[in-house]
């Protein structure tokens, strides 16, 4: 039997680098968004259809390469994914419509699932225990860099270019994805010997464990606000309180700062607390600040961001004990469960997007509720459950 190669840093930085798939291809072009409505001719709604279906595709695209990793092998499921992404991406650039431009993003949005599917599942296959929690968090905070950088990047190539460049963009940082993991080594020990259909099916089997299936459903219903607040925020910034695309790319710059600091409290406080504690904190602090989000976030683009910020840190701080909690419930099947982990994410948070796009004349109040509601809610949930016999506690 092949043995594990001991990961070394460089595995991580790959490892973030095919992570950041998701923020790229949302907050790259989130500055041109308004553009883009009037240039087709058409309503905020079904622009950000581009945005809320690309979430959409891409967690179904995560839910089928996950299962195909564990019977084809993580590097041929990663590269065909990749070459769908990148020609897809030039696709978007050339789009002569919005209705085009949805489909090509869909197409996008499916190979681009096949990183995100295939970086979980080499995490649960280098790595164990807490160290997977802490290594998780260290990937989410460098991918979190990508919306410190994306929206400013984009309001940049705005400034010397349309948008179509910014969907180049993304084709070059898919083949530069493509051209690093070459040399990574197929972490996959031992491959699913059943049939590619039943290596689906494997999914329904996952689902079965109470375990995973309950926290999948509690703990996933966090990404709901926060893609709620991508969706809305350059409308928020921009139409709302006024600002251009360049400040508004600072703003959101600021919150995804706040993001990049929670995975890294919880690595400081993950020495002092305990995994379940943390996650029930945080879900207190997300009814907390959505509470304020809701009284004041609508006096300035300050005090909206400060209220905002607190929410941000919560949820990113709990995604990483969060995950590995989940994976704990599962010894074998690693592409099903890491696929079933982000497409219920994905999933949950185009609904978020569906939500806000509903009604754009109180963008503010109801990202707040929104946050107060699902925390409160997951609070409940998640003390009724965590020590329940049928789960696993993380090792």
């Amino acid at each position: 039997m092949k043995q594990k190669s001991i990961p070394g840093k460089g595995t991580l930085v790959i490892l973030a680098f095919i992570s950041a798939f998701p923020p790229l291809s949302t907050d790259l072009y989130l500055p041109a968004l308004p553009q883009m409505a009037q240039l087709f001719e058409t309503s905020p709604a079904r622009i950000n259809l581009t945005l809320s279906l690309f979430i959409v595709f891409f967690g179904i695209g995560i839910l089928i390469w996950g299962p195909l990793s564990d019977k084809h092998g993580r590097k041929p499921i990663l590269y065909s994914g990749l070459i769908i992404y990148i020609l897809s991406s030039v696709l978007c650039a050339f789009a002569d419509s919005y209705i085009q431009l949805i489909v090509f993003r869909i197409f996008q949005a499916f190979g681009g699932g096949a990183a995100t599917a295939v970086a979980t599942a080499i995490v649960k296959d280098l790595y164990t225990g807490e160290k997977r929690a802490h290594v998780l968090a260290v990937i989410m905070a460098m991918v979190i860099t990508a919306p410190v950088v994306a929206p400013i990047l984009g309001s940049l190539l705005l400034k010397i270019a349309s948008w179509r460049a910014i969907f180049i963009t993304l084709a070059g940082f898919g083949f530069i994805s493509l051209v690093i993991t070459l040399s990574m080594e197929e972490p996959l020990v031992t491959p699913y010997d059943g049939s590619t259909l039943r290596s689906i099916g494997r999914l329904f089997v996952v689902l079965k464990n109470p375990g995973f299936s309950w926290l999948l459903c509690i703990l996933s219903s966090v990404t709901m606000p926060l893609m709620a607040f991508i969706a809305a925020s350059s409308y928020i910034y921009i139409q709302g309180f006024g600002l251009s695309e360049q400040a508004f790319s600072l703003f959101f710059a600021a919150n995804a700062c706040g993001a990049m600091v929670g995975p890294i409290l919880y690595i400081r406080i993950s020495k002092l607390w305990p995994a379940n504690t943390i996650i029930s904190t945080c879900f207190m602090v997300l009814t907390v600040s959505g509470i304020l989000v809701s009284i004041l976030g609508s006096f300035s683009p300050f005090v909206f961001a400060l209220t905002m910020i607190p929410s941000t840190m919560s949820i990113t701080a709990m995604r990483p004990p969060s995950a590995n909690l989940m994976l704990e419930q599962q010894e074998g099947d690693t592409g099903s469960a890491s696929s079933l982990i982000n497409f219920t994410g994905f999933i949950m948070g185009s609904i978020g997007m569906l939500l806000i796009s509903l009604d754009t004349s109180h963008l503010i109040m109801f990202i707040g509720i929104m946050q107060a509601v699902i925390g409160f809610l997951g609070y409940m949930f998640w003390m009724s459950i965590k020590n329940r016999a049928w789960i696993i506690q993380s090792r």
